[in-house]
């Protein structure tokens, strides 16, 4: 691997500390002949700028362990003569589930050739932001972690090097390994297109027309100085953004100054359809919206013949690159988190969606989950994260999402590479295990026994004190040893679990498996009868052969707890595996009959759950990833030209 940052330091300004910290750094080079390339890592976020144009942004989500830098080109920026490089850093230092804490600090060198034309050093001038307020801590969602607060009023030409202020900046000890970015820099597009719908002076409503995904950017005049409240959102509740939904916070705050405002941030990426401005005194506001971003990657260009399967398809790719940023996302909006289960069906519809089966991005969300590390084996709920929790099925799901990348890409080098990984997820499962059965975890603070949003899926633990064993857990810890028995066999390793699923299998079946019926339960001493335990049950084998028929019979029949959007997809693959020719027709009118619902509701990207905005009371998704899953659907049925 190439050595970064030979020379270069971590800096950061003296004396500023804490969370929610934005810190601003100035250097000066000479323009040389050949191309110029500044590389750069911080903690938190950045903001690139070159002679006052913002030409680099936005940190990709790592670790002190797996610390990733990038290579921007400055050459396109380049002026003859001195050069101003600036940096804005936005530190969080909280912890959530998009971000682990370390200590605040940037790192950069500017690169032509050989030479190096300036570095990050404790000769760096350094100072705290001005503009933007530090330390108000004040959150958005427990998930996507702060807001912010910019007074325009404050602004001064430091991008020019015309400001005062600044003082050498301090050398930070950080044990940093870098390694470059994986996968291509996310773009930023020109403003998007934004309908006023209400102007009333002090109160501004703004339609994007559809959901997007981007920087928040303003033009506004404004009489005096008077502080702004920006809230932003996926749908209307009474004619308007519905800010506060629950404990969160969908706000951010902009002081406006006297006069003309032009402003855009490029670190906090908002995901909306709707914003809307409140003001003290009247403003003219010439524009609020979003300077999209978009993940720079190739679409097949098919699609389905028919006009409803092709409006379906397209819902889903739109909804599909909405919720590629650094990583897939579970949703733009209210999240922005890297879940093992979300992405695996995210990445199942990338591999037919895009060009060359977006391996690269697939490969690089795999490596981040399996970088993470927590108390236990276990992966930590996203990637990467802050916070010593875990949704123990999303383990196992993980383990199926790499031999469904492997089965696609043939990558033996990046399955070895995670092998231990494997062993030590799937060995902490049968360790926790009643005979030959496993078990959910217990201590509910840190283990969130999560199947489903439906019924008896939701995480039984916390009514489930005793840990019996499940079908579900069972099921999948079959599906998950099986994939990784398979990959080993293929790549020439060791599998270190031999007849394990086999034996799980076995006493599943005693357990969980009611002949009269020819299904499964939830639990051993109930009748609870759910989609998603007979549909895995089926794909695991603990469903016998013989009765498999009248099971998939039942689950076409709707005659269980119904599984959610995102677990169709386990009852859609036991179906086929059933009987192909027979369910076909059923998985497309299924698909078909949700869909539709959607786009007669004017959607324009896939719902969470079939429920909309409506559940989980009132913060239901309007753009989730994971409900992306028709796409491979149509390939699969190959449906599409």
């Amino acid at each position: 691997m190439e050595k970064a940052f030979e020379h270069a330091h971590f800096i950061w300004p003296a004396g500023l500390s804490g969370e929610d910290s934005y810190a601003e750094f100035l250097t000066s080079f000479e323009a040389p002949e050949e191309k110029a390339v500044c590389r750069i890592s911080c903690d938190g976020d950045y903001t690139l700028f070159l002679n006052g144009e913002a030409v680099g942004c936005n940190q990709y989500g790592d670790f002190e362990y797996y610390k990733i830098y990038d290579d921007i080109d400055l050459s396109p920026y380049l002026k003859k003569g001195k050069n101003t490089l600036g940096v804005l850093v936005w530190h969080f230092g909280s912890p959530n589930q998009r971000y682990r804490p370390a200590a605040p600090g940037l790192i950069f060198e500017v690169r032509a050739g050989r030479r190096i034309l300036t570095f990050s050093d404790d000769a760096t001038p350094a100072r705290q932001s001005r503009a933007y307020a530090s330390g108000r801590k004040k959150k958005i969602t427990s998930q996507l972690g702060y807001s912010f607060y910019y007074d325009a009023g404050k602004e001064d030409p430091w991008l020019s090097g015309k400001a005062d202020g600044f003082a050498p900046a301090v050398k930070v000890s950080k044990n940093c390994v870098f390694y470059p970015r994986p996968i291509l820099r996310p773009q930023n597009l020109p403003r998007c297109e934004s309908r006023i719908l209400v102007a009333e002076g002090n109160h501004y409503l703004v339609d994007l027309g559809k959901e997007t995904v981007g920087l928040l950017s303003l033009s506004l005049i404004s009489e005096n100085p008077q502080p702004l409240t920006i809230c932003y959102g996926e749908h209307l509740e009474d004619g308007c953004v519905r800010r506060r939904v629950g404990s969160r916070d969908f706000s951010v705050e902009y002081v406006a100054a006297a006069g003309e405002n032009h402003y855009t941030n490029f670190m906090l990426r908002l995901g909306a359809r709707y914003l809307e401005l409140f003001s003290k005194e009247p403003i003219t506001l010439s524009y609020l919206g979003l300077c999209p971003q978009v993940y720079p990657i190739k679409e097949t260009g098919k699609r389905p013949e028919s006009e409803e399967d092709r409006r379906i398809y397209e819902l889903c790719l739109r909804s599909l690159r909405l919720c590629m940023m650094e990583h897939y996302v579970d949703c733009p909006w209210r999240e922005q988190c890297l879940y093992a289960f979300d992405s695996r069906n995210q990445m199942l519809a990338g591999y037919d969606a895009f060009k060359g089966g977006n391996a690269a991005y697939a490969r690089a969300n795999l490596k981040l989950l399996a970088m993470d590390t927590r108390s236990t084996p276990l992966l930590s709920i996203c990637a990467p994260c802050g916070t010593d929790f875990t949704i123990p099925s999303f383990s196992l799901h993980f383990v199926l999402a790499l031999e469904e990348y492997f089965a696609h890409t043939g990558d033996g080098d990046f399955m070895n590479e995670v092998y231990e990984k494997v062993c030590s997820v799937l060995r902490f499962f049968l360790e926790n295990r009643e005979g030959d059965l496993l078990r959910p975890f217990a201590d509910p603070k840190v283990n969130w026994n999560f199947y489903d949003w439906s019924e008896c899926n939701e995480g039984h633990c916390l009514d489930n004190p005793e840990q019996h064993p499940d079908a579900v857990v069972n099921a999948l810890g079959i599906l998950a040893l099986s994939a990784f028995e398979r990959i080993c066999a293929a790549t020439g390793r060791v599998f270190p679990f031999p007849g394990e699923a086999e034996k799980i299998r076995a006493a599943a079946t005693a357990r969980f498996f009611r002949p009269h019926r020819s299904l499964v339960t939830m639990f051993g001493d109930s009748e609870e009868y759910t989609e998603l335990s007979n549909s895995l049950a089926i794909l695991s084998g603990i469903i016998p052969k013989e009765a498999r028929a009248t099971a998939a019979a039942a689950l076409a029949g709707g005659k269980l707890l119904p599984s959610s959007l995102s677990m169709k997809p386990q009852t859609y693959n036991a179906l086929l595996m059933a009987d192909e020719k027979t369910y076909r027709p059923f998985v497309l009118s299924d698909i078909r009959k949700n869909y539709s619902k959607m786009l007669k509701a004017g959607a324009t990207a896939t719902w969470e759950t079939i429920k909309g905005a409506s559940d989980f009371d009132n913060a239901g998704s309007l753009c989730h990833g994971w409900s992306a899953m028709p796409i491979h659907y149509y390939h699969r049925f190959g449906m599409v030209r």
